[in-house]
């Protein structure tokens, strides 16, 4: 084997100090020296890296970093350098499946696509499309993404389409709307090269975005190092390295929050020309954070005022800054919210849309940025308006179909409420692609019960038999990634071009050709009689969606696939404007809030009240950003007599999501087999727990039984990573950490709060 390093001891290979552009260093892994290197980008994490896939005899051998590429500069992370062994594993689908006599027997794909379209038209004539849903992914790419969208909101017409994407990146797109009117991240990773100031909220860069964490390790390894705030309640990788880290009580995000405004303003760390000229709601925030002083912020938080004021100073003082969300955040109580705050901070400074300053609601996954563009999930494809005449007439002109046809007399379902339909029996079809919500959704006891019920036809097209899969009705199988081409965007924009390299094995089919199947079996016309989807060919899907996407912010009309072969992935937008992509948007501080414009009308932030247009209409903003203001709710759940601790979930550095792919990597399987329960030294004492001890912790919902692993955590607070299910579902006990999370979701992006429940704990 041929490797440049050992990326499982090594995470983040050597530091190289830099100042101006980040050096290049070109990272490769190699099972036996490839016959030929073929252009793509890694889909296991939503840095989006670019790669280069080496292949042998028609089998992947190994890759290496593009060196290039404007996001890596050849760098690779464990996940990257390893995670294509998952395409060779000996348990991946060959062959559809359908249940028979109770059993998932082989079956032709005529047998398994007649089956499907046969239930869809008897469905749809008994009971309308709406019995039908779709739960897809964020690891498609945006060709899949756009001809779902296009075969479920003008072929169907059904409202109820998401993604897993609900439960990881959500907020991220809500707080993007509701705060400068569209979707569409601000800033851009090269911030980092320059940056004074880094503030990461409840995101944990050093294990979840390797690559992204290793510039800046290389900043800070540099003569000009940025200083570091990072919010989290454990002490990971990323807070070893703060500056100043605050470790605030699950659920009191908003509260910290809000007390940085208020130190913001009370020391008057203000652009108050900025404000004045380019936002709105000023007034309101300042009278809702006045009363979070760090007094008041210590006692409910337990973040020592000191801390706070220590971390003000660098955010109010800092010329430039990067601020990052995740998980900590948009899964947790007043997800939105405290989303929303983190944009407050950066236009309160008037840090936006100039080099330095970026705002990085980060996403979870590779593509789910894709999933919000395309229309996959509940979004309207373009950054388009659900409640605006005018964007639904320009999808029904550009599709040439009937307006009326386009789902839009409703807010389109979210996943959550699509389980709940499927739990009362109005959904009568699931579709879920390449996701495994078996081991990912919150409430897994609740989740098999639904996927077993006798009146829900479950379509599972995915590459293994994985949790959910087991428990089908019909399994399609899919290509992965490497195995079909496609486009995708990372979180600053950046859209990659991914070749195909090699076949998939046996029958597996793209998932693009899967669709495409579907809508010509199903007979998808628009209204002069012609076939609805007009494409069929990644590239032809490709220049559909660009023709979707032109005039809209997230316009990638002047891309192609013969412009994204050879050099560097290139942001969005990129059209005649900006034929080589933005860097910045909002760079005259001109923000996408106009009325006939915006992708949404606002929300309460507290309820998830919909504003209506007329409102909206009546103070149109114009242009200005919005400062929206929350005061601090409780969490729903917390710890008492019976239930004493706070429990929170999270990810670990070697693994992706539910493992269906890392797992099957021997390397990043043997550093990280199994999971675990983490607890405090205090709390382990207490319990009389020693490091490695079986520890079972239960809910109101459930149960889960890992080692433990003592230190690194808050008192009071236990932590589980979720990626863990299993594979052989009779095993016993259960270990995921999703039994025990709640079904409860953010007022306002629908995203369920993973972050805290109330547990106890027994060594076992």
């Amino acid at each position: 084997m041929e490797e440049t390093r050992n990326s499982i001891t090594d995470i983040w290979g050597p530091r190289t100090g830099y100042e101006g552009p980040w050096p290049i260093r070109v990272d490769e892994q190699l099972t036996e020296p490839a016959e030929n290197w073929v252009q793509s980008a890694c889909v296991l994490c939503s840095n989006g890296c670019g790669l280069d896939i080496g292949v042998k005899d028609g089998r992947i051998v190994g890759v290496r970093g593009r060196a290039q590429d404007r996001v890596n500069h050849g760098r690779l992370g464990p996940k990257g350098l390893h995670g294509w062994q998952a395409n060779h594993s000996p348990d991946r689908l060959t062959t559809p499946l359908i249940r028979r006599h109770g059993q998932l027997q082989p079956a032709t794909w005529d047998e398994a696509m007649s089956l499907i379209v046969d239930t869809s038209k008897q469905l749809i004539r008994e009971h309308t499309a709406g019995a039908l849903g779709f739960y897809t992914s964020g690891q498609l790419f945006i060709e899949d993404y756009y001809t779902l969208g296009v075969l479920g909101k003008a072929g169907l017409g059904t409202p109820h389409m998401d993604g897993n994407t609900r439960l990881c990146t959500a907020t991220a797109a809500a707080a993007l709307k509701i705060s400068f009117g569209t979707d569409g991240q601000p800033g851009s990773y090269t911030d980092l090269n320059t940056t004074e100031a880094v503030l990461l909220v409840g995101h944990n860069m050093a294990s979840q975005q390797t690559v992204l964490w290793a510039r800046i390790l290389d900043r800070l390894a540099g003569p000009n190092p940025p200083q570091l705030v990072v919010i989290d309640p454990r002490r990971t990788y990323t807070a070893e390295k703060a500056t100043v880290h605050l470790a605030p009580r699950v659920g009191t995000n908003l509260a910290v929050l809000n007390g940085l405004l208020h130190l913001l303003i009370e020391h008057d760390y203000l652009h108050h020309e900025f404000i004045k000229a380019h936002t709105v709601g000023y007034a309101e925030l300042r009278q809702t954070v006045e009363k979070w002083t760090p007094e008041r912020v210590e006692a409910l938080s337990g973040v020592p005022a000191e801390q706070l004021l220590a971390a003000a100073l660098i955010i109010g003082t800092s010329k430039t800054l990067v601020s990052t969300a995740l998980q900590g955040v948009y899964q947790s109580m007043q997800a939105t919210a405290a989303a929303v705050q983190i944009n407050n901070i950066h236009l309160l400074r008037g840090l936006i849309g100039s080099p330095g300053n970026a705002i990085l609601q980060m996403n979870g996954q590779p593509t789910s940025q894709n999933t919000r563009e395309c229309g996959a999930d509940g979004d309207l494809p373009g950054f388009r308006n659900w409640g605006n005449p005018a964007h639904i007439q320009e999808l029904a002109t550009l599709w040439n179909v009937d307006p009326d046809k386009i789902p839009h007399w409703a807010p389109p379902t979210h996943a959550m409420q699509i389980w709940r339909y499927c739990e009362t029996g109005s959904i009568k079809l699931l579709w879920i692609q390449a996701t495994n919500p078996a081991v990912s959704m919150p409430e897994l006891a609740r989740i098999r019960r639904i996927l077993r019920q006798k009146d829900l036809l479950v379509v599972v097209q995915d590459a293994f038999l994985t949790e959910t899969a087991q428990l089908a009705d019909v399994v399609l199988p899919a290509a992965l990634w490497g195995e079909k081409t496609g486009t995708f965007t990372n979180t600053d924009r950046t859209v990659h071009l991914s070749y195909k390299a090699i076949d998939p094995p046996g029958e597996a089919r793209a998932d693009l050709d899967i669709f495409l199947d579907y809508a010509r079996r199903m007979d998808f016309r628009d209204k002069d009689g012609q076939p609805l989807i007009k494409w069929s060919t990644p590239e032809e899907a490709f220049e559909a969606w660009k023709a979707c996407s032109k005039g809209r912010p997230c316009d990638y009309s002047g891309l192609s696939y013969a412009k994204l072969t050879g050099g560097s992935g290139i942001q969005w937008p990129c059209n005649e404007q900006y034929p080589d992509g933005a860097t910045h948007l909002y760079t005259d501080h001109e923000f996408n809030t106009h009325a006939d414009y915006c992708e949404t009308y606002g929300y309460d932030l507290v309820t998830g009240t919909e504003k209506q247009p007329e409102e909206y209409k009546a103070q149109d903003p114009k242009g200005k950003a919005f400062l929206k203001a929350a005061d601090y709710e409780p969490p729903h759940e917390e710890p008492d007599e019976q239930y004493p601790l706070w429990f929170t979930t999270g990810r670990v550095v070697y693994h992706f999501h539910t493992r269906t792919k890392t797992g099957r990597a021997k390397a990043l399987h043997e550093a990280a087999p199994e999971g675990f329960v983490q607890l405090s030294a205090e709390d382990a004492a207490c319990y009389g727990i020693r490091e490695g001890d079986l520890v079972e912790v239960t809910s109101r919902r459930g149960q889960a039984t890992e080692p433990a692993r003592i230190g690194g955590i808050e008192p009071g607070l236990v932590f589980m990573p979720f990626h863990y299910g299993y594979w052989d579902q009779d095993q016993d006990p259960p270990r995921a950490a999703n039994e025990l999370t709640l079904t409860e979701w953010d007022p306002v992006s629908k995203q369920p709060h993973f972050k805290y429940a109330a547990v106890r704990i027994r060594k076992v």
